[in-house]
């Protein structure tokens, strides 16, 4: 019984805790686009890859 002392207040914390940091996610604009990603996984990029010249012509120039 006298673990409930203990408890409870770390539990109106813990809950106080979590409130607080959803507050904040909401505040922050952290919901605000919940499709935009999703989507973007579908699209297709208009850039094309690099080709195997180009990307060896690269690596050539970062080696001193």
């Amino acid at each position: 019984m006298d673990i409930l002392y203990l408890l409870i207040p770390l539990s109106l914390v813990f809950v106080a805790v979590i409130a607080y940091v959803f507050l904040w996610a909401v505040k922050s604009g952290q919901f605000e686009d919940m499709e935009g990603p999703a989507h973007r996984i579908l699209m297709d990029d208009d850039i094309a890859p690099p080709s195997a010249k180009q990307s060896t012509q690269k690596s050539d120039k970062n080696v001193d």
